[in-house]
């Protein structure tokens, strides 16, 4: 889920100049670039913080000029939540707007008549600042559709034509910010970031999505051992319920213990007695707990009761996996073991006679 929130709207591998903002179309191999080994598809890409308005509406927004190829290489018509993927209709340029981003602006994607238009507003390069004069560099463009991959593109990504976004923030037509690339299948990014590197030299930094996303794919790797510190925590504490229980069971029990004593029960046998009375009480928790728990997750499954915020009626996505039901199964058998042995061999030592 991570991967395809995180990666499918940032590419593979992407481009960027090592000591400046912006470089120029010329100071880069296009041609031997793409014959790279593993490299599938390549995209130009100008990005910049723009003001949206719309009617009453204004936002800060980032903007990315792309070559249609971009569309492409991250899938756009899969995220698609209105509209259609393009970037050009009629020759007239038109923008792919994140979903939540609308939303703000309190814009919709019309389904039968006409289209929507949002007014876009680049801050002029190298202007100085004078009364009277105007800051910004003013377009309207029509929006194509709306986008949702994932909370951070929803609620600020405007996706655009290269020249149009390169024409509303003055830069020149071989001016560019990026370079986004696509991986064969079955190759290696690492490898082909590896090569670009050695054909592009150090002035530029290459990254893959891995490497631009990497707190929170690490944060993913490592929340399935979090989770599991904290579920043994968890069991625990549920422990100390099952020690109150047997230790409650044996004084109440006191008159029948030595009852059985006087008819020539061993302390073995006592001791077996409450030991898997213990483990019966723990059985039946980890039976329901168990089914109560993939019930939750079958639900969740077929009728995607939860769902994620932001994310335009998206459930929560859930995998089920044997491996974990049986992993659960173990640490919770193995503290229900300790919780019943240890505690009943320290009654019947601390409260009866040596045979």
């Amino acid at each position: 889920m991570v991967e395809s929130l995180y990666s499918d709207f940032d590419t593979a591998i992407t481009i960027r100049a090592k000591h400046s903002k912006t470089f120029y179309e010329n100071q880069v191999p296009f041609e031997k670039l793409k014959k790279i080994e593993g490299v599938a598809l390549l995209s130009k890409a100008v990005e910049e913080t723009v003001v949206l308005k719309h009617e009453q509406k204004w936002l800060n927004a980032s903007i990315l000029g792309v070559e249609p190829n971009f569309l492409l290489m991250t899938d756009m018509k899969k995220h698609m939540v209105d509209g259609y993927p393009s970037l050009m209709e009629n020759k007239q340029d038109v923008g792919i707007i994140g979903a939540s981003l609308l939303d703000k602006l309190e814009g919709y994607i019309p389904q039968s008549i006409g289209t929507e238009s949002i007014v876009i507003y680049g801050p002029k390069r190298d202007m100085k600042m004078r009364l009277g004069r105007n800051p910004f560099n003013m377009r309207m463009v029509p929006l194509a559709g709306r986008m949702n991959f994932n909370r951070e593109v929803n609620e600020e990504n405007l996706v655009v034509g290269l020249q149009f976004a390169q024409d509303i923030l003055g830069y020149e037509s071989t001016e560019i910010t990026a370079i986004f690339a696509t991986v064969k299948e079955n190759s290696d990014k690492d490898d082909v970031k590896e090569n670009i590197l050695k054909m592009l030299g150090e002035n530029f930094v290459v990254k893959t999505n891995f490497e631009k996303n990497a707190l929170i794919f690490q944060t993913s790797k490592t929340e399935r051992m979090i989770v599991l510190v904290i579920l043994a925590f968890i069991f625990i504490l549920a422990s100390f319920n099952l020690v109150a229980s047997i230790t409650m069971l044996f004084v109440e029990k006191k008159d029948d213990i030595e009852t059985l004593r006087s008819m020539g029960a061993h302390r073995s046998d006592l001791f077996n007695i409450f030991f898997y009375e213990g483990l019966l009480i723990a059985a039946k928790g980890i039976i329901i707990g168990l089914l109560i728990g993939y019930g939750i997750c079958f639900a969740q499954l077929q009728f995607g009761l939860l769902q994620m915020p932001n994310s335009n009626g998206e459930a929560f996505p859930i995998k089920l996996t044997w491996s974990d039901g049986f992993l659960i199964l173990f640490l919770v058998s193995l503290l229900s073991v300790l919780a019943s042995f240890f505690p009943v061999r320290m009654l019947i030592k601390r409260n009866l006679k040596t045979d």
